[in-house]
């Protein structure tokens, strides 16, 4: 580096290099310019000065002096290296690689270049790659012991374990010394515990076994190295010693559940499916009554037999578990027994139980068959357990009545408020939700679950406002985006987007949404560093689970909502594709007289300017801001962060291709989530929109494969159909093959064969006569395919409450929940938009008003929309439902600040 200068300007050289290693930048800034006056077309020093102002944020200068001295210095492999650096920066993965292969062309044997490329093959998967540089390293350096260890895990990443295996050996036989200094005492530990993981994954169970005995005093962890021996001892059948090794590991840790489940492994009494045969349970409950007396503190070995036990011994089982709970005062007592519900015939034994423990407490103040006086704490939490037990049940009244009796008991328990919203919201009263969750939190500030919990509620309320006002009190200085942001708090994101959703504000939705893809991009991005830090803390276990999660990782829950949410978002864009400002004026002003149409422009206009200035003044406090906390922190803080100069998202929505933009996100679903029946779904609807007939009827394939019952999928399969019934004759042969191809497919289609669409429409109702699910969607598929049989359409739908009525289906509140409210939702906005029958509709809403009195939606009679707002202390209401100020509980949350 730097070899063709001259020695005082190669020593200025080498400062440069070792500024930029210990963050000098501006000294190392110097030093280039030094060299740079004496020596101006130097490509070394140039590339190098271009890296130190891309670490100080001045990236356009950085890249234009780095393709200037790799333009002078093209056979330089610094300046490759530095030109893979800055596109490792930016996170052009891809780039970085071809720029440091160049480097090693000219230098083949540069340690740094090549440890560098390994990173960025683990990142992108390079995994073959990875193998041949790792092996490189450890060829020229073969002293290191990150060398053998990065080239083992390089052949664990690729799918080879055994070769892996042998590596480590190899590496092993270099040790001089039988025992690792203490120093080094929990790196060795691991790599030995890493060993046996290898080998287990290789096929070799019992080697994996021999080596754990045989290293056993060298390893750390014993906890570990406990686990991982009962599980082999399980794989190879070696039951005796499986059930001794889990036993040990429950007396260590009684309520660890899956100590339990390898036990019940080794005694041979896995389920057969969900279920136990008799003789299984029969030996279950021996076993867990002797664990019981042996564990007495132990809540799992009481709650494990509640998931197999069957009637009386299942009441009397339950009876004993919930009592200390309630005696205690335990809130999370029915999230422990809500799995429990499942089982129809359980919840009846709960409901019975429970109501006897009420009347009792009521009469005697104590349990039933006992005389020992309960505190009077006991019958709150009684009522608070029966309410959330009918909210579980669906059966409303009944949940407010146990919930209120609760309250009157105990005004002060927080608890009590959270689950008297959740009742509501469950009901369909969003608002009276908001403003309960938020009398929780008033009543302890200082909790940021409260506060969470009543964010969460008001954004469901679609008080949107109201919720970021709440919101910023547990933020960083009142910086409620930015800090909400940068913590990754998704589920904020994700329930402002459906809000925005909601109400039509499909910038602001697409703005939260995306914010959670990029939070993901972020993790992805994050395991960048741990490639380097696992080897050299020999972490390897936790390094290589790491790995293994971030190749699922677009598979999680959050990212599959937000990724679903987006594409929904552009295909609405792409169905009503938003107006401009000028058409939208003109809309404004169409049908005015001429005087009238001149003042309402001119009122628009300076609206627009009012709106454009407060944005840019407010853009200007933000800068401001984030410069002044730059300046205030600590030295060598980052730079100011980069203001939004798009905060309502209107730049996102003006897309030329959004079914383009949506396609990013189904690409993502479909490699990551494709066992999900929503995303064939999504695949439809866009590759539908874009006449691409052979991928929607992919699509279709795979949704008859995860859910033919579905009626989400009745509607893709005869909607596609119809549609290619109805185009014209083929003409090229690209289109002659296409319907070949369709033709081929829909005689093999077993929902279809030979039948006509309205046959199986038809066929489609009788099989599912008793939903209301699928009695809409055929009704909407017949109004497709016969527009003038609108009148039976409905009659499908309205035929539903007189089979309601006479009994011939489950009851509205049963556990399978036939009379859903958002399926009724549907119906309603089924009725008024795609049916277009106002008389109908207004009686599908009289009857779901009568079955939902609680919903807001269909204005029950029980509805904060009928009878107006909840009365809560210090809360007001509007008529449309909007909390109109809470100034009073905000007030109180200023003592946060001075906390």
């Amino acid at each position: 580096m730097g070899a063709s200068l001259p020695p005082k300007e190669a020593n200025l050289f080498k400062l440069i290099v070792k500024s930029y290693e210990t963050k000098q930048y501006k000294k190392g800034l110097k030093a280039s310019d030094s060299i740079l006056k004496r020596v101006p077309e130097h490509g070394e020093t140039l590339a190098m000065k271009g890296l130190t102002l891309n670490c100080m944020d001045r990236k356009t200068e950085a890249y234009d002096l780095v393709r200037k001295g790799l333009k002078n210095d093209l056979k330089s492999h610094v300046c490759w290296h530095v030109y893979g650096l800055l596109y490792r920066s930016d996170r052009e993965y891809r780039e970085a690689i071809k720029c440091y292969r160049n480097a090693l062309k000219i230098d083949p044997e540069n340690i740094q270049i090549l440890r560098d490329l390994s990173l960025l093959q683990a990142q992108m998967r390079d995994l073959a790659g990875f193998v041949e540089t790792r092996r490189q390293l450890l060829t020229l350096k073969p002293s290191h012991r990150n060398n053998w260890i990065g080239f083992a895990v390089a052949h664990h990443m690729n799918a080879d374990p055994s070769m892996a295996v042998k590596i480590l050996e190899a590496y092993e036989g270099t040790l001089e010394e039988d025992s690792p200094p203490d120093n080094e005492r929990y790196e060795h530990s691991e790599m030995l515990l890493y060993k046996a993981t290898l080998l287990e994954e290789s096929g070799d169970p019992e080697k994996a076994l021999d080596e754990l005995l045989k290293k056993e005093a060298k390893i750390v962890d014993k906890r570990g190295i406990q686990e991982h021996r009962a599980s082999l001892y399980l794989q190879l059948n070696r039951v005796k010693e499986a059930e001794e090794a889990y036993r040990q590991l429950l007396d260590v840790n009684p309520d660890n559940y899956s100590y339990y489940e390898g036990l019940q492994k080794c005694l041979g009494l896995s389920p057969h499916g969900k279920y136990y045969s008799p003789e299984q349970v029969e030996k279950l409950v021996q076993i867990y009554d002797d664990l019981c007396q042996k564990y007495p503190r132990s809540a799992a070995s009481k709650r494990i037999p509640l998931d197999f036990l069957e009637g009386s011994t299942f009441e009397l089982a339950v009876r004993s578990y919930i009592r200390p709970f309630l005696t205690k005062g335990v809130p999370s007592l029915f999230s422990d027994l809500r799995p429990l519900y499942d089982h129809p015939d359980k919840a009846d034994i709960l409901e019975k139980i429970i109501c006897e423990v009420e009347l009792s407490l009521q009469a005697t103040g104590s349990f039933p068959e006992s005389s020992v006086v309960e505190p009077p704490s006991t019958l709150m939490w009684t009522l608070f357990l029966l309410a959330q037990h009918f909210d579980r049940r669906r059966q409303y009244d009944k949940a407010l009545e146990k919930i209120d009796a609760a309250i009157a008991h105990t005004p002060t328990a927080i608890d009590l408020y959270l689950v008297k919203g959740r009742i509501l919201k469950h009901g369909g009263d969003a608002v009276a939700a908001a403003a309960f969750a938020n009398e929780a939190r008033t009543m302890d500030l200082a909790d940021r679950f409260l506060n969470s919990e009543s964010v969460k509620r008001m954004l469901q309320a679609d008080q949107v406002e109201l919720a970021e006002k709440t919101a910023v009190l547990f933020t960083k200085d009142g910086d409620q985006h930015n800090n909400l942001f940068d913590m990754q708090c998704m589920w904020y994101e994700l329930a402002s987007g459906d809000s925005y959703f909601r109400q039509g504000m499909m910038g602001k939705a697409l703005k939260k949404y995306l914010a959670v893809e990029k939070h993901y991009n972020d993790m992805v991005e994050d395991q960048f560093d741990f490639h380097t830090y696992c080897l050299r803390k020999m972490t390897l276990r936790a390094y290589i689970r790491m790995l293994r999660f971030q190749d699922h990782l677009h598979s999680h829950h959050f990212f599959c909502r937000a990724a679903g949410a987006a594409i929904r978002c552009y295909i609405k864009l792409y169905d009503c594709p938003p107006k401009v400002a000028a058409e939208e004026e003109e809309a404004a002003v169409a049908g005015l007289p001429a005087a009238e149409r001149k003042k309402m422009r001119q009122k628009m206009r300076k609206a627009e300017a009012r709106a454009k200035k407060e944005a840019e003044d407010r853009a200007k406090e933000e800068e401001a801001a984030s410069v002044l906390a730059s300046k205030g922190g600590k030295k060598g803080s980052q730079t100011p962060r980069p203001v939004d100069t798009d905060p309502h998202g209107d730049k996102l929505i003006m897309v030329e291709d959004p079914l383009g933009e949506a396609m990013k996100y189904l690409k993502l679903l479909q490699d990551h989530s494709a066992e999900s029946l929503e995303t064939h779904l999504l695949a439809f609807e866009v590759f539908f929109r874009k006449q691409k007939h052979l991928l929607a009827l992919q699509a279709v394939k795979r949704q008859l494969q995860l859910d033919s019952s579905s009626p989400d999928v009745h509607r893709c399969l005869i909607l596609l159909f119809n549609t290619l019934d109805k185009l014209p004759a083929p003409q090229t042969h690209s289109e002659m093959l296409v319907h070949s191809v369709i033709l081929a497919e829909r005689s093999s289609l077993k929902e279809l064969g030979e039948r006509s669409l309205f046959d199986v429409n038809n066929a489609f109702l009788e099989d599912h006569s008793d939903s209301l699910r699928h009695r809409a969607a055929v009704a909407e598929i017949l109004v497709l395919l016969s527009p003038e049989a609108k009148p039976t359409a409905v009659k499908i739908i309205e035929d539903s409450n007189d089979r309601a009525r006479s009994g011939q289906i489950l009851l509205i509140w049963s556990e399978k929940g036939w009379w859903e409210l958002k399926d009724c939702i549907a119906v309603q906005k089924l009725l008024e938009t795609s049916l277009h029958d106002e008389g109908a509709a207004s009686r599908w809403r009289q009857h779901c008003a009568d079955r939902f009195p609680y919903s807001t939606y269909f204005k029950g009679v029980k509805s904060s929309a009928t009878i107006g707002p909840p009365s809560i202390q210090g809360f007001s209401h509007s008529g449309n439902g909007e909390v109109d100020s809470i100034a009073s509980s905000l007030d109180k949350s200023n003592l946060l600040e001075q906390s």
